[in-house]
């Protein structure tokens, strides 16, 4: 027997004589691995007592099934039968037929070779034992058995490529650079004057450059594949192309074929390999940009810039395609080196890696809390005696409220603290044992149980998150102090997500019972936490879902303020301890951190009222010795303003915060901006930037401004094309709203009254009255 460990590239599920077959191909430390799992079957669950009805109506149409008495019950503790399925086909085939005569199922959602690995714990990397044989180079393990391995780090070879193609999607080249290679493949011919520092290939016609895109993937042989948008566009065109010339795509290992399934999204498969899109990785991982197109990533993390930087990239794409294609090539091949670095400086590849060994998901699935909630719990929750439910299955049609958010007192503060529970929806899930069985367990025997809201109950004692998150959390910490900080901010991510995952009605697990009790429980915290502060003699401004924020008297300085966060953080945490002990005899997880002190800090009003406004502030910190401004909800860090909001706003602040007589200074600033923009000093900071949510023909009533400005440029120019998600620039002209193009004649009477005006009226009330007199000009604005 054969014994060797791997990470998971890729799997597929096949039916055979035998039965199902499941085939992982894996990195190991010696080359590939293709692992075939011996035969299987495949398993749903359906309540005992239909079996007679379900065997009926599967015989009538020649399934072939085998049922098995479960053990397992569902939530409505209904005992559970197995129907165990040797092929596929007959799997899918009988959960449809089931349900459509409405015998209930459960969990045939689950896809056999996802069930294959959760319920063994294989989370990325994985031991492996059978019988090694080589056939053509490619190493072979037959009759496989698995278990989990969590100590593996692998070391992939990495390949970055890039096509370009004509509106048609008719292809032109394809960029691939990476471990052992630096090349453009390119259709046409050139003779250049002076050789390019990488190697183009001239390919004669699209079949020719895909085989040869084929013979090189083969030939550099990569774990991984990476790119912008790689999946849902260069692989989806690519495929596209491929099956128009009747070509197969054999980029797998063993020459095996590319797959490629569209529906709600894209799933590709590649044998032996994974391909990883930049774009859903960042997003993983939490980023976030104003657009997450290359070129703007690549200016903001690496300082660099794509070789067409043109507002119709396409038509110079096609132009250099016809009259300059060494330039082509250079412009194609620099996109796949600043995909390569991306990944590289922000460490995505890790970041993959860490969050498919904590979660199971694939490396390159996008999104998937739910997915990554399901891996998690699924087989806890069989092996103490239940199935999952199906969506809806708790009957219960009220939602639960969102996080507290607390009335503000608007003004202007001297000294104000900011108190932040950490972690608080994991830390109260752990602390009120909240979880899916512990509901279901708590309702039986409610008297030993620990209340929730909303007539929930839970078991003190059975019950799986409350391990799952005390388990993150001691990860987290050990991650943070080995410095290991891609593992740590995976963590971070999958803790932040279980209520997510619980409070969306698209869970299997979702009731709002569970989710009510943690949102509820978080309105009674921080409710209690402000009326114990106020009775220890500090005024609460404002609190927000786990965040409290104290005024202290101004007389204070910097280290007295810090030594009260630091004294009411412990005193809160203590309080806790008693109050749960006494009233749930339970320990409280519950921490509150002294976290900010701000000196000055500024509350605004609601625009247009007197009321204080909610997630919207701004502050003075010291950071390494010096001042700093952090601006929360405000218009400077907002992307739907212009720029030259972002610059009145901060300059008005630091008057604010910095100078005795500032509402004076401030209606001069104000002058001043206004005067300089209608004298054409700020055109370059006039730009809007909003993202297109749908695509521009599906924009029929209430037309928003960025895209009337795109249809107003599309209908001038016919040859250019705008996709969802594509950010749109926009500027406000006499003629209104129009596409930025750099040359218009700004309306610079809605900038004072939309940009500036707004902002200064937050600071200054009765802004008209106290403006002194400027040129009769300006007077009309006002």
């Amino acid at each position: 027997m054969y014994i060797d460990s791997g990470f998971i590239l890729s799997k597929e599920a096949y039916d055979s004589v035998k039965g199902i077959r499941f085939v992982l191909w894996l990195w190991t430390a010696q080359g590939p691995l293709k692992v075939i799992a011996k035969e299987q079957e495949a398993v749903f669950f359906i309540p005992q007592n239909q079996i007679p009805i379900a065997q009926r109506l599967l015989q009538q149409h020649h399934i072939d099934v085998r049922f098995a008495n479960a053990e397992l019950k569902n939530f409505q503790y209904q005992m559970m039968a197995c129907c165990y399925f040797n092929s596929l086909r007959n799997y899918y085939k009988a959960s449809k037929i089931l349900k459509n005569n409405q015998v209930q199922t459960f969990e045939d959602d689950i896809r056999p070779v996802d069930r294959f690995l959760m319920e063994r714990f294989i989370k990325g990397a994985v031991w492996v034992k059978g019988h090694l044989q080589v056939r053509k180079g490619i190493r072979i393990l037959n009759d496989a058995l698995l278990k989990p391995n969590s100590k593996l780090k692998p070391k992939f070879s990495v390949l970055s490529i890039d096509i370009e193609c004509s509106g048609d999607g008719v292809l032109y080249s394809v960029g691939l650079v990476g471990d052992g290679i630096d090349k453009v493949l390119m259709i046409g011919s050139a003779k250049p004057i002076k050789e390019p520092e990488f190697c183009i290939e001239w390919c004669a016609d699209e079949i020719d450059l895909l085989t040869k895109f084929c013979s090189e993937v083969q030939n550099c042989d990569p774990d991984v594949i990476i790119g912008w948008n790689v999946i849902d566009f260069d692989f989806s065109v690519i495929h596209v192309r491929a099956e128009a010339l009747g070509m197969a795509l054999k980029l797998g290992r063993n020459q095996e074929n590319l797959q490629l399934k569209t529906g709600h999204f894209t799933r590709l498969t590649i044998p032996g390999r994974v391909v990883i899109d930049g774009i859903d990785t960042l997003k993983n991982a939490t980023y976030h940009y104003d657009s997450f197109s290359l070129a703007n990533v690549a200016h903001i993390e690496l300082g660099e810039e794509k070789l067409i930087t043109t507002d119709n990239r396409l038509e110079e794409i096609v132009r250099q395609f016809n009259e300059d294609k060494l330039s082509l090539a250079s412009y194609n091949r620099q996109d796949c080196i600043l995909v390569l670095r991306i990944f590289e400086k922000l460490n995505l590849l890790d970041f993959a890696v860490v969050r498919s060994q904590l979660t199971g998901l694939e490396l390159e699935r996008m999104g998937g809390s739910v997915a990554a909630f399901t891996n998690l719990y699924l087989p806890l929750l069989h092996r103490s005696g239940y199935v999952a439910p199906n969506l809806g299955d708790h009957g219960l049609t009220f939602d639960s409220p969102g996080g507290y958010v607390m009335s503000s007192e608007p003004g202007l503060y001297k000294n104000i603290l900011v108190l932040d529970y950490k972690s608080l929806y994991p830390s109260i899930m752990r602390t009120f044992c909240i979880d899916p069985l512990g509901l279901i367990e708590g309702l039986k025997n409610p008297e030993n149980s620990i209340p929730g809201f909303n007539q929930a109950f839970f078991s003190r004692a059975k019950h799986h998150l409350p391990e799952l998150i005390d388990e993150l959390a001691t990860t987290r910490q050990a991650a943070k102090d080995n410095n290991q900080p891609m593992l740590s901010q995976a963590i971070k991510i999958i803790m932040n997500s279980l209520y997510g995952v619980l409070g969306s009605k698209g869970c299997r697990f979702y009731d709002p019972r569970l989710s009510s009790s943690i949102t509820l429980r978080g309105h009674e915290i921080m409710q209690t936490t402000k009326k114990w502060i106020e009775e220890w003699g500090y005024k609460v401004i404002y609190g927000d879902t786990d965040s409290t924020f104290v005024m202290l008297d101004n007389e204070l300085d910097y280290t007295s303020c810090n030594e009260i966060g630091t004294e009411l953080a412990r005193k809160i945490n203590k309080q806790w301890q008693i109050k749960l002990c006494q009233e749930f005899k339970i320990d409280s997880f519950l921490e509150i951190e002294f976290e900010t002190h701000y000196s000055p800090f500024f509350m605004p009003t609601i625009r247009g009222k007197t009321m204080g406004s909610k997630k919207r502030y701004v502050g003075n910190v010291i950071e390494d010795g010096a001042n700093k401004l952090v601006f929360k909800g405000m218009e400077t860090v907002r992307s739907d303003w212009t720029e030259l909001a972002h610059k009145f706003q901060k300059e008005l602040f630091e008057i604010l915060f910095n100078q005795q007589n500032s509402q004076e200074l401030i209606i001069q600033v104000f002058e001043k901006y206004v005067k300089k923009l209608y004298n054409g000093d700020y055109d370059s900071m006039l730009v809007f930037r909003k993202r297109l949510g749908q695509h521009l023909t599906d924009y029929q009533k209430n037309i928003p401004p960025h895209v009337k400005a795109a249809k107003k440029h599309l209908a001038v120019n016919p040859h250019i094309s705008f996709k969802r998600g594509q950010m749109i620039e926009y500027v406000y002209s006499t003629s209104g709203a129009e596409y930025f193009t750099g040359h218009h004649n700004y309306d610079y009477t809605n900038y004072v009254n939309k940009q500036l005006r707004p902002i200064a009226e937050m600071i200054i009330d009765d802004l008209d009255k106290k403006l002194s007199l400027v040129s009769d000009r300006q007077i009309r604005l006002f």
